[in-house]
């Protein structure tokens, strides 16, 4: 899995890397991120048996959330044993979890990421090493199914991804911590490289190797969703349906991805092509704490797929800062795009509102070459004189 993802990246044959590497080569970094649980502990085993042969560099990062008693003894725990493998550097950081209107898992995870990416551009890491099993991968699609989820969602964890995307907006880069001695030549990826091994191998692999692995307690505790999709949903489908269920649900999430990755090429070419200027129409009735964040073409949008006219939706009021919209709410922008009811706005979730607008009488003779439908408009309250603004929608007259 490194080999296809970590660019410099070459396994040599035991005993020949250092010979086939030149002295000058420098050799990829990446981190694991270690909890000192059984699969991250047994991920940082093995990729320190890569380090040891010279084909990598690895280190670790060890997150401490601060959510429970001893977590910064754990904490310190943990980076002794990725130290005592070899691993270097290896670096503590404590995350700030702010829930933000999320639950506590998003919230952990949000920040999670964040400390993360920190971490992974002081360090100018190629990648980030999770330690997420086949058994993790079977509780996100069950879990994504139980929010009734498209395709994206049901394919559950990637193998590999952009930190960026996979963490969300980190925001800045903070002004304290150590200085990056280079920008990293590649976007830095998370990978997981675990996803084909169940939780019982790496269990297996600690006791192989010696290690002893901490056992959260919270994961026991089935008041989390994951929990009772772990302990109790999963378990009963084993029992009832039979043997084999965790593997049909990930090979499921494979097979879907796949898919998903080829929509979003398609729903890319859909939205260059609906991207319009906001200034060609009629504007929205709006405050000085209101801006005009993106526009969308109505006659493209209509010719397109649903299947296409939906993702790029979705997409679109991502980017415009809101959050990703439920199924109702889709629909009801889908209804405004054919062109029913008023024309808006519609309120989504994040302080967007999508509105449909006909388009400024033209000066010049001949037809506009989208048509005379208008454009879907979508607009965001301003907080504090900013707003986020991502420009693959093209949004003009934003507040920078």
């Amino acid at each position: 899995m490194l080999e296809r993802h970590v660019r410099g990246f070459r396994a040599a044959p035991t005993g020949r890397t250092q010979g086939i590497r030149g002295e000058n080569t420098e050799r990829p970094l990446v981190l694991v991120a270690c909890s000192g649980g059984p699969d991250s502990l047994a991920l940082a085993s093995i990729a320190a048996h890569f380090a040891r042969r010279g084909d990598l560099r690895v280190g670790a990062v060890v997150v401490d959330h601060a959510l429970q008693e001893g977590s910064a003894e754990q904490t310190e725990r943990a980076a002794r044993e990725c130290e005592e493998l070899g691993l270097a550097p290896v670096r503590t950081v404590r995350a700030q979890v702010e829930r933000r209107g999320m639950g506590p898992e998003m919230a952990a995870r949000t920040a999670r990421y964040e400390a993360l990416g920190r971490v992974a551009r002081e360090e100018a890491a190629r990648a980030v090493l999770l330690g997420h099993t086949l058994d993790d991968q079977a509780e996100t699609v069950v879990l994504g199914l139980a929010r009734g989820s498209g395709t994206r969602s049901l394919s559950g964890m990637p193998e590999a991804r952009i930190l960026e995307e996979a963490r969300g907006d980190a925001g800045p880069r903070p002004a304290g911590g150590a200085t990056p001695q280079r920008e990293p030549e590649a976007p830095t990826l998370v990978i997981r490289p675990l996803l084909a091994l169940r939780r019982a191998d790496t269990l297996a692999i600690c006791e192989a190797e010696g290690l002893t692995a901490w056992h959260d307690p919270t994961n026991d505790q089935t008041a989390f969703r994951r929990n009772r999709v772990r302990h109790e949903v999963l378990p009963f489908l084993d029992e009832r349906i039979g043997p084999g269920i965790p593997q049909a649900l990930a090979r499921t999430a494979a097979i879907l991805g796949g898919d998903a990755d080829f929509l979003e090429q398609c729903a890319n070419d859909v939205a260059r092509e609906a991207a319009t200027d906001p200034s060609d129409y009629h504007s929205v009735p709006r405050g000085e704490d209101t801006a005009v964040v993106a526009a969308l073409s109505l006659p493209r949008l209509r010719a397109a797929h649903p299947a296409m006219r939906r993702r790029v939706l979705a997409r679109a009021i991502v980017d415009a800062g809101g959050e990703a919209p439920s199924f109702e709410r889709l629909t009801a922008i889908e209804e405004l795009v054919a062109g029913h009811g008023n024309a808006g706005p519609i309120q989504l979730a994040g302080h967007v509102a999508a509105w449909r607008r006909r388009p400024l009488v033209s000066e010049r003779e001949g037809e506009r070459p989208d048509g005379p439908e208008g454009a879907l408009v979508l607009t965001r309250a301003v907080e504090e004189g900013r707003i986020r603004v991502n420009a693959s929608t093209h949004g003009a007259g934003t507040t920078p």
